[in-house]
């Protein structure tokens, strides 16, 4: 792939994860038919040195960016899409610590702290292979900074965390569950480490979703969990901020959704060429469809991803939400029309196609930009004041 987004150096990390491509594909029926984990996807990515993707080269990682990621995150859900989401949560913590911390011009106290944080986290990342995830929801709103009850009390050399997050992703695998809370009587959100085996850190619930089945989003419930001081990973109040001045954040599980749209364009294709009727006038009207629907996604995101930046108008951000609401639309009206072409064979499993199918009908309802959301704020967008925000 080429465009002007593709530079010689994000091009690069996304020839390292194509590289580990075949492996990841592999393994992704095993995954979903077991709803287990994808561990063995995960050791591929550590080799590679993808855990570290966008820490800078000079702490050991591959100093991609927000867009290098972008287009990382499309390549991998290509192959399998609960590894591309839970990389997702994984690559988020180390976003908002490195380059949206960055994106905000920090200054004083503030780059102090990130710094000091910096080191901690990279290096728990690069050298001792840490797996990190960010479990948000808690069930009580869909703001991106309301409706948290986790508290987090001070004691000397850090907090004591009480609370319960939903849909916890990658409950079971990550080192750190990194978590926003607030202190009783400060409204300022924070962003604390808490630690899988810390005291008083349990994970509840079975895992049998319909789809994303290997992303392990069981729930997460924290009772009195001792969190070091150097594990608020911001400054109190730093993701109230990013999230209000750096919204983009919000739309990176999309760039896993338009890579499985990717994939059920390569199912397809391999269908149709290889005894599928390539001659059929309705396969091919059908065809033609998923591939306008695939441009018009890729388009749209590579257009977004094109005018990242802090403090983006009201235009630029009901074009990012557009773009999730057409990605996420996308993929399972897609698949939809793969297993029409495909025929009912298709529907047998372990078919790839109809894994991607149920993959791709669960991207509409995250939070906190579900497709409800985005749909909801864009109907208010220019017709009212702050309608896109």
């Amino acid at each position: 792939m080429n465009s002007a987004l593709h530079t010689p150096e994000r091009s690069a990390i996304v020839e390292r994860v194509a590289e580990l491509g075949p492996r990841i594909a592999s393994r992704a029926a095993e995954v979903d038919e077991a709803a287990t984990f994808p561990y063995d996807n995960w050791s591929d990515l550590r080799d590679a040195g993808l855990l570290g993707i966008v820490i800078p080269t000079a702490a050991g990682g591959l100093g991609g960016d927000f867009v290098g990621y972008a287009l990382a995150s499309e390549e991998l859900a290509r192959h399998c899409g609960s590894t591309a989401l839970t990389f997702n949560m994984h690559v988020a913590t180390t976003l908002l610590v490195g380059e949206v911390a960055d994106r905000l011009g920090l200054g004083g106290d503030e780059v102090s702290f990130v710094e000091d944080r910096r080191k901690v986290l990279y290096q728990g990342v690069v050298d001792e292979g840490h797996i990190h995830s960010q479990p948000f929801s808690e069930g009580i709103n869909a703001s991106a900074t309301g409706g948290y009850a986790t508290r987090a009390t001070p004691v000397d050399g850090g907090y004591l965390v009480t609370g319960r997050k939903i849909f916890a992703s990658l409950s079971g695998a990550a080192d750190f569950h990194n978590v926003l809370c607030q202190v009783e009587g400060d409204e300022r959100l924070r962003l604390l480490g808490v630690p899988h085996d810390g005291e008083g850190c349990v994970i509840e619930g079975e895992w049998n979703p319909l789809g994303m089945r290997g992303t392990d989003s069981r729930n997460l419930v924290m009772n009195d969990v001792f969190v070091r001081a150097e594990h608020e990973w911001l400054p109190p109040g730093v993701f109230n901020a990013q999230a209000d001045r750096f919204p983009y954040f919000f739309m990176t599980l999309s760039f896993s959704y338009l890579g499985i749209m990717r994939a059920i364009l390569d199912f397809t294709e391999d269908y149709l060429k290889t005894g599928g009727r390539r001659d059929h006038a309705i396969k091919q009207q059908g065809w033609t469809s998923m591939n306008i629907q695939f441009e018009q996604a890729q388009a749209l995101l590579y257009r977004v991803l094109s005018d990242v930046c802090v403090d983006p108008d009201d235009a630029q951000i009901s074009r990012a939400q557009a773009s999730l609401v057409t990605t996420m639309e996308g993929a399972p009206a897609m698949a939809s029309t793969a297993i029409q072409i495909c025929g009912g064979r298709s529907l047998l499993r372990p078919s790839p196609i109809e894994r991607f199918y149920r993959d791709a009908r669960c991207g509409a309802v995250m939070l906190p930009w579900s497709v409800e959301v985005c749909r909801e704020r864009l109907g208010r967008a220019r017709l009212f004041d702050g309608g896109a925000e």
